[in-house]
């Protein structure tokens, strides 16, 4: 006799198995990121289609099968219409989805990342923000991420060290970052400017009031990006 699991997830990604069937990855409250397989949903008459597309925060039941989770239930709980609707704020989830995929590899409960999920996508849909700050929801959620996962990087000493950041020349290291002096001797790193370190202090601190209230420029953005896939590379080849 099957158990049956129920919980609440986000669908993040959902890919075709043969004529009926689709793979669903969802992050979930209860189990953390999951593969569960909807036989027969492509079917027009599949009573699981209409809680089960991209980025639908659903309830869900599935049964373990004998190589797979089953799905046997997917009840909608919400769309995120306005994410839907808004090509930037689809992309970004998009984004969000990815890098999740990327860091999480297996199936283990973290109620600080399914609170930071489920936020995420809640400021994303309800957030009416000029271009620029509905770009930072991506990053704050990055960082935020890298910092549950054990990741957080040093922001206010140098790594090496160890004496008091000022506002210099500095460089991101894959742990942090580093004085002028140090990166002389270590050379392994990008370089960092003091505002740029002010901003990453400030989403770090976990409070989205801060994407409203920062004062950032297209340049941080630009150096944001560029330090972010820098720092991101350097976890993933540590995995």
């Amino acid at each position: 006799m099957f158990i049956h699991y129920r919980t609440q997830g986000i669908i993040l990604k959902k890919e075709e198995r043969g004529e009926n069937d689709q793979l669903f990855t969802i992050f979930t409250k209860d189990f953390g990121k999951l593969e569960i397989l909807g036989k027969g949903i492509r079917k027009i008459t599949s009573k699981l289609r209409a809680g089960m597309e991209i980025f639908y925060l659903s309830e869900i039941e599935f049964v373990q099968g004998k190589n797979q989770k089953i799905l046997t239930d997917a009840i909608l709980i919400k769309k995120y219409e306005k994410i839907r609707k808004n090509l930037l704020k689809l992309k970004i989830a998009y984004k969000i989805s990815e890098v999740l995929s990327k860091l999480i590899k297996g199936e283990e409960k973290d109620e600080k990342i399914w609170s930071l999920l489920k936020d995420t996508f809640e400021k994303l849909e309800k957030y009416q923000l000029k271009i620029d700050r509905i770009k930072l929801i991506y990053y704050y959620f990055l960082w935020n991420l890298v910092s549950i996962l054990g990741y957080k990087p040093q922001l206010y000493f140098c790594i090496l060290c160890e004496k008091r950041l000022k506002p210099k020349k500095l460089y991101f290291l894959k742990e942090g970052i580093s004085c002028e002096n140090c990166f002389k001797k270590n050379k392994e790193g990008v370089l960092i400017t003091p505002e740029l370190v002010k901003i990453l202090r400030e989403i770090l601190k976990g409070e989205w009031q801060i994407l409203k209230r920062l004062k950032i420029e297209k340049k941080h953005l630009r150096e944001l990006q560029k330090i972010s896939n820098f720092y991101l590379e350097k976890i993933l080849e540590t995995q």
